[in-house]
């Protein structure tokens, strides 16, 4: 079976358009971060050859896409992957997500990339039967937590329950407590971050409290819980509790204070650190190990999902859920605070 192909011929006033915007305009069903995949995948040829999304047309060139610019349909299909289930009744779960893990299909290389190793994979395979209000690609999902960040998350098992639960986060009755590290020394020991959120113009995977068009207003509360002075800079362990839940908004609230999440590196976090040079006065064999120290790494980003409280929307029981750190963040913060 032969590759599907397909040619456009850029036009005169094309001229000075960025090729992945001009291929996005012409190709009106698929999304720009579809068309520099392909661009990724050696897919696009521009007379012939590979460009970059950020090529500015001439006009006049012959644009060659080989392969299907449509992806493929993701389909949300059971998989026997390990679940920490806090909590479970007839109507609802509560899942205590590891970092790494999506919670539902996303952008990927090929079908298995996009569709394989979720949440929503790993519930299908527990549960059986899920919520259907979120689509068939989000069952049971009722709010999500980023792919870096661990922790609670609630999933529906039936529409009833699914409607309920989406009413009370949306009237911000459900409370959300997060534990995150930041970098530097947090000036006050009790704060709000009260900033709009808004897709950033230029970075669309980012978000940004700058103003900009259709920004949602967005809430964080934040506590200093410890201080930590360590020979790899200064550090802040926050409780951080959020009356919204936008996109990044953590991440992007704390970088917004100049205070960005230790390991959140789209957000100005570091994930590798090395220790400072060594004080005057220590000895030129410690000067020389400090030097020589392994750095200190975490791929991931120290945020973790530690408590939610609601009422169960059908019973009226009252529930408070808690997962402690995992232990990649709990050894992260004893090495950090090693001599």
């Amino acid at each position: 079976m032969s590759t599907p192909r397909t040619i456009i011929d850029v036009p005169a006033e094309a001229r000075g358009r960025r090729l992945d915007m001009f291929l996005t305009a012409q190709l009106e069903t698929v999304s720009r971060s579809r068309v520099q995949l392909l661009m990724e995948q050696g897919g696009v040829l521009v007379d012939g050859q590979p460009q970059k999304p950020s090529l500015k047309l001439r006009g006049g060139e012959r644009i060659t896409i080989n392969g299907d610019p449509h992806p493929a349909p993701l389909k949300a299909v059971p998989e026997d992957i390990p679940l920490d289930v806090v909590y479970e009744d007839d109507d609802l779960a509560v899942v205590n997500k590891p970092a790494g893990m999506m919670v539902h299909a996303g952008s990927g290389a090929s079908e298995e990339a996009r569709s394989r190793g979720t949440l929503v994979n790993a519930l299908l395979h527990r549960f059986k039967t899920l919520s259907s209000a979120g689509g068939e690609l989000r069952p049971g999902i009722v709010h999500r937590l980023d792919k870096n960040t661990s922790g609670l998350i609630v999933v529906a098992k039936n529409d009833r329950a699914h409607r309920a639960l989406g009413a009370m986060f949306a009237a911000r009755r459900v409370n959300k407590t997060y534990l995150a590290l930041v970098h530097g020394a947090v000036p006050r020991d009790k704060g709000t971050i009260n900033a709009a959120v808004s897709r950033d113009r230029v970075r669309r995977t980012r978000m940004t409290t700058r103003p900009g068009v259709n920004a949602r207003s967005a809430l964080t509360h934040y506590e200093v819980v410890q201080r930590l002075a360590t020979r790899f800079g200064k550090f802040t362990l926050l409780r951080l509790r959020i009356e919204t839940g936008r996109t990044h908004q953590i991440r992007v609230h704390m970088a917004s204070i100049g205070h960005p999440v230790v390991g959140d590196t789209l957000y100005g976090g570091t994930a590798q650190f090395t220790a400072l040079a060594a004080k005057h006065g220590k000895s030129a064999r410690a000067k020389q190990k400090s030097q020589h120290a392994e750095p200190l790494k975490l791929g991931r980003n120290f945020l973790h999902a530690a408590r939610l409280e609601f009422t169960h929307p059908l019973t009226g029981k009252q529930l408070v859920l808690e997962a402690a750190l995992p232990p990649e963040l709990t050894d992260f913060l004893h090495r950090l605070q090693c001599v």
